[in-house]
């Protein structure tokens, strides 16, 4: 699956075959359970978004809620987009030490981290990675990038 048409995050985890839907579903979990308060779960872009909701912040360049994590099923691996490290060199860094600690293999763009099974993923380190940025720090973070 490469983008869904799914309007909630329910059609879009039914949409995945069941080995697909299980990585998905438990990448989701960590980050649900981590996600700071203020950010919300939505379906945005074909897949599971996580957002400055526009009531909090509707000052964007495009008129989108800012995206803080999304995650995806694509056609030949799965996709964890990590705003908060494409705009910290900072979390990068941490990141990219969590997964050599873990003896596990990053493969990351600028903001994907891509992968192929769920053990592919530090799940911990995700998890707290996901729980380290606040809306407000996030936004402020955003504003900066914006105008330096």
């Amino acid at each position: 699956m490469a983008r869904s048409n799914a309007s909630t995050v329910e059609e879009y985890l039914k949409e995945l075959p069941q080995d697909r839907r299980e990585v998905v579903s438990t990448v989701r979990d960590v980050i649900v359970r981590n996600l700071p308060k203020g950010f919300q779960e939505t379906m945005n872009w074909g897949m599971i978004s996580y957002e400055v909701p526009l009531e909090i912040y509707p000052d964007t360049y495009n008129g989108q809620p800012l995206a803080y994590a999304s995650l995806a099923a694509q056609k030949n691996h799965f996709a964890l987009y990590l705003m908060c490290v494409y705009g910290s060199s900072k979390n990068e860094a941490w990141l990219k030490e969590e997964f050599e600690k873990a003896g596990k293999k990053l493969d990351m763009g600028k903001s994907c981290v891509r992968f192929r099974k769920l053990e592919d993923l530090p799940l911990k380190a995700i998890g707290k990675l996901i729980a380290g940025t606040s809306v407000k720090k996030f936004i402020a973070g955003y504003e900066a990038c914006r105008n330096p």
